[in-house]
């Protein structure tokens, strides 16, 4: 399994706007200047976490993104399945039908890596986003005070 570049910056721009504050309207060029991802991308990524239900948009010159859920209640899990679908460590995991030998209650590979896949996605559904935002207020409180001082 691999996280793609569009659910790593999707994670950093949650991040971000975790940082800022539930409810905080933040502009995609601000977000895009400071976690360093083109605007176009950016503006992509923030597309699919609205449609989710992740943030909201304002629109206007005063216009920008908020969270719309408190940090704590969003997942890394709910993040990358947003942008990449479900989790699965093999094609055959991603859901019923998928298995080209129709062996998925026997397969002995099915079944490993079906154990993987549930230890990776409950893990990942166990990280929220306000636990980020400690362990970074706890490694460099410099940098969330200014992102969080940025206007």
């Amino acid at each position: 399994m691999r996280i793609t570049v569009e659910s790593g910056c999707a994670i950093r721009i949650i991040l971000f706007l975790s940082i800022r504050g539930y409810d905080v309207k933040t502009g995609a060029k601000m977000i895009s200047d400071e976690e360093n991802i083109p605007i176009r991308f950016t503006l992509k990524i923030l597309r699919k976490l609205k449609l989710a239900g992740l943030v909201k948009s304002f629109r206007g010159q005063s216009g920008g993104y908020a969270l719309i859920k408190e940090p704590k209640d969003i997942s890394m899990r709910e993040v990358i399945e947003i942008i990449d679908g479900p989790i699965a460590m093999n094609k055959c995991l991603g859901g019923a039908g998928l298995c080209e030998l129709n062996r998925t209650s026997v397969c002995p590979v099915h079944y490993y890596l079906g154990n993987v896949q549930r230890q990776v996605s409950d893990q990942l559904s166990d990280i929220n986003f306000q636990m980020l935002v400690d362990k970074y207020d706890e490694k460099n409180e410099i940098i969330i005070t200014r992102i969080k001082g940025l206007t």
